[in-house]
């Protein structure tokens, strides 16, 4: 990481909402989750979709940055 980038860039970030209904002690999540940056934005089922989500989008912005 350069010193003049920061450490956690806003087009990194994202809005991660957890449906009312969701069992998170049962590991039972779901909800909608939001890149700020692009307005992409997605509803997930499970921690395996929203993390899917998220590596897509990482994904994608770095192929562009190259």
């Amino acid at each position: 990481m350069h010193k003049n980038q920061p450490s956690l860039p806003r087009k990194r970030a994202f809005v991660v909402q957890v449906h009312a209904d969701a069992q998170v002690e049962q590991a039972d999540f779901k909800g909608r989750v939001e890149h700020l940056l692009s307005g992409e934005a997605t509803h997930f089922d499970s921690l395996e979709e929203l993390a899917a989500f998220i590596i897509q989008i990482l994904i994608e912005e770095r192929m562009r940055t190259r």
